[in-house]
């Protein structure tokens, strides 16, 4: 015996028109309730969720894409080397976070890199050709081309920390200020008073934002800030050896290190474990992201933790928001949010 098919008013499958009028409120609504846009009111989207149950509706994925130019995929897009996505946790919390956001939608999610010109001359093509409904944009540099690209193009796109304070796309972020100023308050605290840092790339406006943190930190607790006491690193676990290698050389006696990442700490720890140094008697260390490295490392790392995964779920809401807004592209543009989420000092044993 077959199962009965539900029947709209007209007698065939019911409608998004027919939800729309259950549920009494308008088929753009309901389009948003169905492609899982956070952009609704939860009793409007328990209302259209109890008439498309009513109903039986089925969304025809297939037939809404393509009415509205659409291809139900999102990019997440990596200007860096895969190599790097692989190393380091922030990368995998950041996917953690879109995974979750995603799970409730019909969305495909890609994952692509463009550390490279090649790589960034292929995407350019891809994103040209519209095939994705949005792109969210991890880790990027202050003279990176693709947030351009995709203004001219005119697709949604969402960034992972901003280019600049004068940043124009949406953005999602962590308040890398007060974060790098907790940090050093700690270690001002704990009586340290050569203190040095280990920035990430300065092209990175959050690796700025840290360093500008650590100054603001130092100077308020009245310490004079020595520019020998600042490297530059690369948020990988080798700029961070290099680095620490270079502030023994010009400074011996410090005794207290910010590093800008967990794995730039963690290349440090070997350096000074090498030189002799006690972590923390001798030399007392603190990294940024609170990721898996810190709680493993010995002695285990006080860190600066940032809402990683909680970052990609955001993103993916502002985006999905985004792509649901059929306004002009002039109005979206008026109003683009720059979220800032807060920041949190783990104190272990390292410092």
């Amino acid at each position: 015996m077959g199962t009965r098919q539900p029947r709209g008013r007209s007698g065939g499958r019911p409608t998004l028109e027919e939800v729309a009028a259950r549920a009494g409120v308008g088929r753009g609504t309901v389009s948003r309730v169905i492609n899982g846009s956070p952009r609704v009111s939860e009793r409007t989207r328990a209302a259209v969720e109890e008439a498309v149950a009513e109903l039986g509706y089925v969304p025809n994925t297939a037939a809404r894409a393509l009415a509205a130019n659409r291809t139900d995929s999102i990019a997440v897009v990596v200007p860096e080397p895969e190599s790097r996505f692989f190393a380091e946790p922030y990368f995998s919390d950041i996917i953690h976070g879109v995974g979750a956001a995603l799970a409730e939608t019909d969305m495909q999610l890609l994952l692509t890199f463009a550390g490279g010109d090649r790589e960034r001359r292929r995407l350019a093509q891809y994103l040209a050709a519209h095939r994705v409904d949005g792109v969210l944009l991890v880790s990027v540099h202050a003279d990176d081309p693709l947030p351009d690209l995709l203004e001219q193009l005119d697709i949604p796109a969402v960034i992972s920390g901003r280019r600049s304070a004068d940043e124009t796309l949406a953005s999602v972020d962590s308040d890398n200020f007060a974060g790098a100023r907790a940090a050093v308050d700690h270690l001002v605290a704990r009586g340290r008073r050569t203190i040095a840092t280990i920035t990430g790339r300065l092209d990175v406006y959050g690796a700025q934002r840290r360093l500008d943190g650590y100054r603001d930190a130092l100077a308020e607790a009245g310490h004079q800030v020595d520019e020998a006491l600042i490297v530059q690193g690369d948020f990988t676990e080798e700029g961070g050896r290099r680095a620490m290698a270079e502030l023994l050389e010009r400074a011996p006696a410090l005794d207290a290190v910010f590093a800008g990442s967990d794995v730039m700490a963690a290349g440090a720890r070997q350096v000074l474990r090498t030189a002799g140094r006690r972590i923390p008697d001798d030399v007392a260390l603190v990294g940024f992201d609170d990721s898996a490295i810190a709680r493993h490392m010995d002695p285990p790392l006080t860190s600066v933790r940032q809402p990683i995964a909680e970052m990609g779920r955001t993103m993916t809401d502002v985006l999905l928001s985004e792509i649901a807004d059929d306004r002009p592209a002039a109005a979206r543009r008026l109003y683009r949010p720059q979220i800032i989420l807060p920041t949190e000092l783990v104190e272990r044993a390292s410092s």
